[in-house]
């Protein structure tokens, strides 16, 4: 898709990540979800997972909070990895820290933030899009099945999907995509960027792929 003034940068990354994030809303592991068949070991190994990336994730934003371009993307309201302890703890126990590790695909998906998120803005703002565009839409779905399928609430490992610093999700979304309209990346770097975020789909694709072959 090629960016014009009509679309702007942000709808041309919705309409070229679509693909990618189909192909993980159809992974097993979402689908048992969605119907009601995931086992809550399985929605903790998940949330698991999302501990590790969410933490090299949020170390590369504190790096990247002073960039004249991606600083302007890191909200502190979007902190996931206090909610992420809380659920770990009420799930598994206060000695959860030494009962989790990252599977191969997760390790993968770290190594790639680390790699292209502490020091490329438009790799960090790829990563970031990804996940937390996706916490504020979809995550909110998977936070009603998760309560109607497995009666979990927010004190008992359902705060990940909470955000109390964004009373209104719309309008925070609708800025952040004003945020990458305005962004003075040149058509060469949009298109780099919009591939950076595909393969953050793939990657975390890959994590449920791995998660579906344990739980599914």
């Amino acid at each position: 898709m090629a960016i014009t003034e009509a679309t702007g940068f942000a709808e041309l990354l919705k309409e070229a990540t679509d693909e990618a994030h189909r192909r993980a809303e159809r992974t097993a592991v979402i689908g048992a979800l969605a119907e009601g068949r995931l086992p809550v070991e399985g929605y903790t190994a998940m949330l698991a997972q999302h501990y590790f990336f969410y933490d090299a994730l949020e170390q590369a934003a504190e790096v990247m909070r002073a960039d004249p371009v991606a600083g302007a993307f890191v909200h502190d309201e979007l902190t996931r990895l206090p909610a992420l302890a809380r659920d770990l703890a009420a799930l598994i126990g206060p000695d959860w820290r030494e009962r989790i590790t990252p599977g191969e695909a997760t390790l993968r998906y770290c190594a790639r933030i680390h790699e292209v998120c502490f020091d490329w803005a438009g790799g960090f703002v790829a990563h970031h899009y990804t996940r937390y565009l996706g916490d504020l839409s979809g995550g909110q779905i998977l936070r009603t099945l998760l309560n109607r399928h497995l009666g979990l609430t927010e004190e008992t490992g359902l705060s990940f999907y909470r955000f109390p610093g964004i009373p209104k999700a719309p309008v925070f979304k609708a800025r952040y995509r004003r945020l990458l309209d305005d962004a003075p990346w040149d058509a060469a770097e949009q298109q780099r960027i919009a591939a950076e975020s595909r393969l953050a789909f793939e990657l975390n694709t890959a994590i449920f792929e791995e998660l579906g072959a344990r739980f599914c």
